[in-house]
């Protein structure tokens, strides 16, 4: 991967076999990764981008005032967000089964205490998977059929830049783990998108034309998504 510079910008530049050029703009610091079609030439690619310099800079500006959460310590009354909401955590001495109990405003970690920051990460961390995967099972068969696609596959894992993806050829999904700690529209809004991907391989307009159709306010929900705390040292576009 090249890298180019355009005034006080660094990018990083990844030929493929596309047909259009390609701008992302990655958290937590603004790296931007320009995607360009293989003939295109330095000169051509360095214009494009000069082009869309003002877009850069807002989004750049954007990611650097999103409100991140401080490393996770796993302790009574530290904060934690589940579905878009705050609770607090409440550590609770358990010798058996080590598990999670959502109360009134409340995330209940029932574990021995002289456990360590990575077993009860990995308790909580388990506890968000397995809500998102009820969630992903109700929601994937309704809009399968509304949009008549098949999902061959599809699973929950960390990922470090992306909400979502999509194996178009082997029809396969994954949908980040931070997913359930937003708002459940997010979820919606990320699972549509990367289905729509089995009828649009490429983010074009006919594909921002099929998001219209399914989920009108698909805009709405990705600025919100885009707006809630990212987890510490974690990045998402």
């Amino acid at each position: 991967m090249a890298i180019i510079e355009i005034g006080s910008i660094t990018m990083q530049l990844n030929r493929k076999a596309i047909k259009n050029l390609h701008i992302s703009i990655l958290p937590p610091d603004g790296r931007v990764r320009v995607s360009a079609p293989e003939a295109m030439t330095d000169t051509a690619v360095r214009m494009a981008v000069i082009s869309r310099i003002p877009w850069i800079k807002k989004q750049q500006t954007d990611f650097a005032k999103q409100p991140r959460q401080s490393d996770r310590e796993m302790v009574n009354g530290e904060c934690h967000y589940l579905w878009g909401k705050r609770y607090r955590l409440n550590v609770v001495d358990h010798a058996g089964k080590h598990e999670i109990k959502l109360g009134r405003g409340r995330l209940h970690l029932y574990i021995n205490t002289t456990a360590t920051l990575e077993s009860r990460a990995f308790v909580l961390s388990s506890y968000y998977r397995e809500v998102l995967k009820a969630r992903i099972a109700e929601l994937l068969p309704m809009w399968e059929s509304k949009m008549g696609v098949t999902a061959a596959d599809w699973g929950v894992k960390k990922m470090k830049t992306k909400w979502g993806s999509c194996n178009i050829q082997a029809k396969r999904i994954w949908l980040n783990l931070e997913l359930a700690k937003k708002p459940p529209e997010c979820l919606e809004y990320i699972l549509v998108h990367e289905l729509v991907h089995l009828l649009e391989r490429n983010h074009n307009e006919r594909f921002k034309v099929y998001m219209d159709k399914l989920l009108p306010d698909w805009r709405e929900r990705r600025d919100l998504l885009n707006r809630m705390p990212l987890a510490h040292n974690h990045w998402l576009y």
